[in-house]
């Protein structure tokens, strides 16, 4: 005999499970399509990575009640079904865009990806973007320029470093050199200064003995000339002496 109240808590359960399992979730409004319509929504989510289930909404409300999926409570008006995805959401939202332009009765009402909470405008947005390997694709390509800039850049320091290195190292050793030869420079300066002192000393004494030389000369002679007598001059009207 069933139970009905083991089935709805076994439904609970599932909803519960199948919620927290998947990468996202996308409700919907069924009212109007056709079993062969439903049929081939199906299949089509199938092949997106959905998995499209019909649920009474008051169960779906307990699955939801206490946990993070609460603010889906909301979307639960009117026959409601759940494509659970697993793996790429935006595939699965554009199979729904697509699927809703041919058949005006479904119509997406929101969704959740992780804890977040989508509106039917956003799972549009989602349904827009390209696949997800694609993404990836872009992400990458848009990564590695940069990537290989500093993978440049990382081989690079060591080289600049080395030059770096050996630029410093020149420096000082040019430094060194600079410094040894000043000192030589100074002590051959002092050198042909002490070589010259004694030539300066000959020729200042040379030059004093010359000058003394001279004006003791000079001295000797003006005396000699003060000492001399001087000449007779005849007085006036003195006779010459006769010849």
């Amino acid at each position: 005999m069933d139970n009905p109240r083991a089935d709805k808590v076994a439904v609970v359960d599932e909803v519960r499970t199948r919620l927290a399992d998947a990468d996202g979730a996308v409700l919907t409004e069924y009212r109007g399509l056709t079993v062969a319509e439903l049929a081939e929504l199906r299949q089509g989510l199938s092949a997106a990575g959905g998995d499209y289930k019909v649920y009474k909404n008051t169960l779906v409300r307990l699955a939801v009640a206490d946990g993070p999926q609460a603010p889906i409570t909301d979307l639960l008006t009117g026959p409601t079904a759940i494509a659970f995805v697993k793996g790429d959401v935006s595939a699965v939202a554009k199979t729904l865009r697509d699927f809703a332009r041919a058949n005006p009765n479904l119509v997406v009402k929101g969704g959740m990806v992780g804890a977040g909470v989508l509106s039917a405008s956003d799972i549009n947005v989602l349904a827009d973007l390209p696949p997800r390997d694609t993404l990836l694709a872009q992400l990458a390509g848009a990564l590695a320029a940069p990537l290989q800039q500093l993978a440049g850049l990382v081989q690079a320091l060591p080289r600049n470093l080395a030059y770096g290195l050996s630029a410093l190292i020149d420096q000082r050793q040019a430094a060194g050199e600079g410094a040894a030869e000043a000192p030589a420079a100074a002590e051959a300066g002092a050198s042909a200064a002490e070589a010259d002192a004694p030539a300066a000393e000959a020729e200042g004494a040379e030059t004093a003995e010359g000058a003394e030389t001279a004006e003791g000369a000079e001295t000797a002679e003006n005396a000699a000339a003060d000492s001399a007598p001087e000449p007779e001059t005849p007085e006036a009207g003195a006779e010459a002496p006769a010849e």
